[in-house]
């Protein structure tokens, strides 16, 4: 990273060294090891590489030579990690950076060994489940042991801690009081269930590492070799540059475009915050302030599609939903977020009174404004463009479609290059020193437009082609794997200038890409791989049942109070952990307690609600002090104090814990339940009011400073434009009961895609008869018996009374915690009522008299600021 931060120009004033040691101790490692060792670990990182996209590629299918299982491909992806993290991660502060202990080969030997001794004996270990050997159970000791020590180095004592409590339990529960009490296991059958099957460390987590995330991580470390990570800085601040605060509204954009494909907050913070944190500095912002304004933008690039920090792909597999279901339903509060920090960000700007610099560019401010949509929407426009631009060809042309495509992109990148060839390269030498005026846009653009390709490619992969996610993400791997090989000679030839050495340029930036890959996805290795502890010890003891009466206890049954609880727990477990790792680890512990009890409160929440709520306050750990590891990187760059920097962040990412709290209660945030277009559209425009109403109430700020009761006004309006429905539901129930008898005459009359709430009687850990509601998706099917055992249940009736019978395992029934003897007696039908979005008239009406008394001192006043 150190160097591609002084190929990129970064400003002079910023210590790059300091930056590239945070980034490294949080990533990818902070040992550099120099002579024979630096040779071994680019050799092992390049291997782990090649090999995952062997496994992941259609090659091995296509030759019926050297295909991989999933299982051994899961022990090979943890040996590769576990090398790398005893390798490159120091044990101590204080050890050496640039030579590797004997003891630390030893464990990096002793790991990889325990991983690939599942590799070598696979066949005789599936030979006798449950009944390990003395070999086995030596072997599932130090790998587990190792896997900790690893954990520790990589990603930290939180998980390390919290995995090791967990393995302490699953033996001491014999002698826990109450409800913690369990029968406990022997070390052969804990051993067995952390090791040597698949619902341990080799589990769901590490399997989406293996078959998804690693393709995605490699996706985005060549795109950032490439180039693309500063075009898109540079392309954000010749968009935004011309207005008041620029530097920082380009920062909160170019995070937005580079999050989409990092795994990782204090990389994106860093990355992007090199340049924009000097820039806003310079331009009046306080140090505090820009560095707050970076980590929170950087932060919320983990919230972004189509990867979300690799969270994405795990949502999917737990949810049980397609990963294209994933972005559908993530897009929006994603876009909410980051357009709520753009105008925090204005805000700011109006109060300092800032301007904008000024600009060559002769566009319009409507033209500019289109822009600035153009690049706080951009996946979402360019995947709309590939969808109904070209999607329509696979329908004519079917599978010729692909290959005309390939040859479409061909040419259009050699003809981009040709037409980059004629222009200096992108100019980001630019962003040093003083701002005296911003890049031009359209000499921007179009230095970098080839590195759109790829991200079509991946997009048509997913969208049109449907192909599996890896697969998806392999294709694009392999085009941008040309790209960074072909541009360098493509554009010396075009420029007639000697080729050899562009080439021998574009193999190395190769080779560096697959390595840095590799080296980034130590800390997710390792990370899922530990979470599967906490995980198989859930199987294992039942742990999960604990935690619901736990939580319902303390929250008293209120469900508003188990949520404030669920997100202080989710904060406290995602201190000091990546994305990934905070992910499995609270979805794992509180998503199937949230889930519980909100149907014992009759309130029945998409499963994917509760594992984005959970996601968000994981990821909220990053900046929140006095642990966030985004602010302390911010705060590095910008000279300020970081515990400062992180309580600054925290107030501007207050925004961002509203949503979940939103969106459990009103799914429409996330697509869910939506009843055509007007619908939609009064979904988007009502919650971005909303949005609007609660950053100018708790940033005291609309027009011009608030009074006491424009704020209190702001918050009101704010709530009833996100749940426009509550006021409704205190005159008039939105669901009605109906008997048990019309079950399936109401999944009959349920369109594909919606869902069918129903009432259900169970016993709880205690032997207690609960009520609950819940919610299933339907898909199609030819009946309703048909379309219920597609949602994971069959239904038997006995006279009167309905029970469940079957239900599947890993189904949506199964992951609302049905049980078959769980009587169902009724079913939840929409009631007959007025819109909801009546009682916005008088919201809107509010915010009118607010910005119109606001605007009256304004005029009244000194001008607040350049207008945006």
């Amino acid at each position: 990273m150190t160097d591609q931060f002084r190929k990129a120009g970064a400003p002079e004033d910023v210590d790059i060294d300091k930056l590239n040691e945070i980034v490294a101790e949080a990533d990818t490692g902070g040992r550099k090891p120099t002579g024979l060792a630096a040779h071994l670990v680019l050799a092992v990182s390049l291997a782990w590489s090649l090999f995952q996209l062997w496994y992941s590629s259609p090659i091995p299918y296509m030759l019926g030579f050297g295909v991989v299982s999933d299982g051994i491909a899961r022990s090979i992806h943890l040996a590769f990690a576990m090398f790398l993290a005893l390798v490159t991660f120091p044990a101590f502060k204080s050890s050496s950076r640039s030579r590797v202990p004997l003891p630390d080969w030893v464990l990096a030997a002793a790991g990889a060994a325990a991983a690939l001794y599942l590799v070598v004996f696979y066949s005789e270990i599936a030979g006798r489940p449950g009944l390990p050997t003395t070999t086995d159970l030596v072997v599932s000791i130090i790998g587990i042991v190792v896997l900790m020590e690893a954990a520790r180095r990589a990603v930290g004592p939180a998980i390390t801690v919290i995995a090791g409590l967990m393995l302490i339990y699953i033996f001491v529960g014999p002698y826990m009081p109450g409800l913690l009490a369990h029968k406990g296991a022997t070390l052969s059958r804990a051993a067995s269930q952390m090791w040597l099957t698949s619902e341990g460390v080799f589990g769901v987590a590490l399997g989406v590492s293996t078959n998804v995330v690693f393709m995605f991580v490699l996706f985005g470390t060549l795109l950032e070799r490439a180039g693309a990570g500063g075009y898109f800085i540079l392309l954000a601040f010749s968009i935004l540059g011309k207005y008041r605060g620029g530097p920082a509204k380009a920062g909160v954009v170019a995070s937005g475009l580079t999050g989409m494909i990092s795994g990782s907050s204090i990389a994106n913070v860093v990355t992007t915050g090199t340049f924009t944190i000097p820039l806003m500095k310079r331009v009046g912002y306080t140090p505090v302030k820009a560095g707050a304004i970076e980590c929170a933008a950087g932060v919320n690039g983990q919230i972004m599609p189509p990867v979300m920090g690799a969270a994405a792909f795990l949502i999917a597999e737990y949810v049980g939903i397609s990963y294209a279901e994933v972005v559908k339903h993530a897009f929006f509060p994603a876009l909410l977020t980051y357009g709520s920090l753009f105008y925090i960000v204005d805000i700011e700007a109006m109060k300092m009174g800032l301007k904008g610099l000024p600009s060559r560019s002769r566009h319009p401010a409507l033209q500019g404004a289109l822009r600035s949509l153009m690049g706080i929407c951009a996946f979402v426009i360019l995947a709309g463009l590939v969808y109904y631009g070209i999607g329509w060809t696979k329908t004519i042309f079917g599978s010729a479609a692909t290959w005309m495509i390939v040859a479409a992109l061909a040419i259009v990148y050699v003809g981009l290059v040709a037409y980059r060839a004629r222009h200096p390269d992108l100019p980001l030498d630019s962003l040093k020193g003083d701002i005296r005026e911003i890049p031009h846009f359209g000499e921007t653009a179009r230095t970098g437009l080839h590195f759109l390709l790829p991200v079509v490619l991946l997009i048509w992969c997913l969208m049109v082609e449907e192909l599996s996610p890896g697969l998806s993400a392999f294709w694009g791997s392999a085009a941008l794997m040309a790209l960074v090989v072909t541009q360098r000679p493509l554009t010396a030839l075009f420029r007639k200038q000697d080729l050899a050495p562009h080439w021998r340029d574009g193999l190395v930036d190769l080779v560096e890409g697959l390595s840095a890959a590799a080296r980034n996805m130590t800390t997710v290795g390792i990370a899922t791989a530990t979470a599967g502890i906490i995980v198989g010890t859930v199987l294992l003891t039942g742990v999960g049942l604990v935690m619901t009466e736990l939580v319902e206890f303390i929250s008293a049954g209120s469900f508003m109070v188990m949520l404030l609880f669920t997100a202080v727990i989710c904060l406290i477990l995602g201190m000091g952990m990546p994305t990934t790792a905070s992910y499995v680890v609270v979805a794992t512990l509180m998503a199937p307690v949230m889930v519980d009890l909100a149907a014992q409160n009759d309130l029945a929440v998409p499963l994917v609600a509760v594992h984005l709520f959970v996601f968000y306050f994981g990821l909220m750990a990053d900046v929140t002090p006095p642990v966030g590891l985004a602010a302390y990187a911010a705060a590095a760059i910008s000279g300020a104090d970081p515990v400062k920097t992180g309580f600054q962040g925290f107030k501007y990412e207050i925004r961002t814990a509203l949503l979940p709290f939103i969106f459990i209660f009103n799914n429409g945030l996330l697509m869910i339940d939506i009843q055509g277009p007007l619908d939609f559209l009064l979904v988007i425009a009502t919650s971005a009011l909303a949005m609007i109403a609660f950053v100018a109430a708790t940033q005291n700020w609309f027009l011009v400073r608030n009074r006491w009761y424009e704020a209190i006004a702001l918050l009101l309006i704010c709530f009833t434009l996100f749940r426009p429905g509550y006021w409704l539901d205190l005159v008039d129930e939105p669901f009605i009961e109906k008997p048990v008898s019309q079950l399936s005459q109401t999944v009959d009359a349920t369109s594909a895609g919606q869902a069918v709430r129903l009432k259900l009687k169970t016993v709880n850990i205690n032997g207690d008869e609960i009520e609950k509601l819940i919610r299933l998706d339907l898909a199609e099917g030819k009946d309703a018996a048909e379309r219920l055992e597609g949602a994971g249940l069959t239904a038997s009736a006995l006279g009167d009374t309905m029970t469940v019978g079957i239900v599947r395992l890993g189904s949506q029934a199964a992951k609302f915690g049905l049980q078959p003897g769980d009587e169902i007696t009724g079913v939840m039908v929409p009631n007959s009522r007025p819109s909801r979005y009546w009682f916005a008239l008088p919201a809107l009406l509010l915010f009118g008299l607010v910005f119109w008394l606001q605007r009256r001192r304004r005029a009244g006043g000194p001008a607040a600021g350049a207008a945006l």
